[in-house]
């Protein structure tokens, strides 16, 4: 794609948000465009902003449970905070209060900790979030809206380590846990709970994130790092 085609693809694309339209980003083509000015380095700067304004606008319009980032980033926190608590309760508590507290405390810190990662490592590799959001089929899902000028400013590799965080650190949790069980001496249906759940996070990614999920996205940054790498171009 050359940088005409990119220009009427953008251009297409801010029209049909100006006139109040139901964008269709992907169909627009806006999302090759972002592929195109990935693979040019040389680009970023001349679309970076741009691409980053449709991008808002269009996450605007169909995300309506939408808080700010700090804001998120301090819920995470609190998240993270009250699994650990719940997890050295546990340690006091008689049985079967001992493994339904661990199983609270797991579930707590898998959700609070996998974008609590994305936050604090896209943060320390340069890329930035513009806001939180709930989403899923229940709208109780936690997410948070990369800003896309700094996602294209970033590395390759750091887009992909970024992306990764999250998804390492949610499967730590459980087996971290389970050996927690283990040394509390927690109930037999507890420990296996726990084990499952971590052999399920780790089917998951197996069969479904390396196709839409964090780790389909981390393949393709680390693609397009080692073309860029290749090329001598990064």
């Amino acid at each position: 794609m050359d940088q005409s085609a990119i220009e009427a693809i953008l251009a297409q694309c801010e029209e049909s948000l100006a006139r109040g339209d139901s964008v269709d980003l992907r169909g627009l083509g806006f999302w090759k465009v972002v592929a195109a000015v990935k693979r040019h380095p040389e680009w970023v700067e001349t679309y970076a902003a741009r691409i980053a304004t449709i991008d808002r606008q269009a996450f605007d319009r169909s995300v309506r449970w939408r808080i700010g980032v700090e804001t998120m980033g301090t819920l995470l926190w609190l998240g993270t905070a009250f699994g650990l608590l719940l997890l050295a309760a546990a340690a006091r508590a008689p049985r079967p209060w001992k493994g339904l507290l661990l199983l609270a405390g797991t579930g707590l810190l898998t959700v609070a900790t996998h974008d609590l990662t994305h936050l604090v490592v896209g943060r320390a590799l340069g890329v930035r979030f513009s806001e939180g959001f709930l989403g899923g089929k229940l709208l109780i899902e936690p997410g948070l809206k990369i800003d896309y000028a700094s996602y294209l400013r970033a590395p390759p590799r750091a887009r992909a380590w970024m992306h990764a965080s999250g998804a390492i650190v949610t499967k730590i949790v459980p087996f971290a846990v389970v050996i927690l069980a283990w040394k509390q001496r927690a109930p037999r249906w507890a420990t296996v709970a726990l084990l499952a759940s971590g052999v399920g996070a780790l089917m998951t990614d197996v069969f479904l994130s390396t196709r839409y999920s964090d780790w389909m996205r981390f393949r393709r940054e680390m693609r397009i790092a080692r073309a860029l790498e290749r090329d001598g171009r990064q």
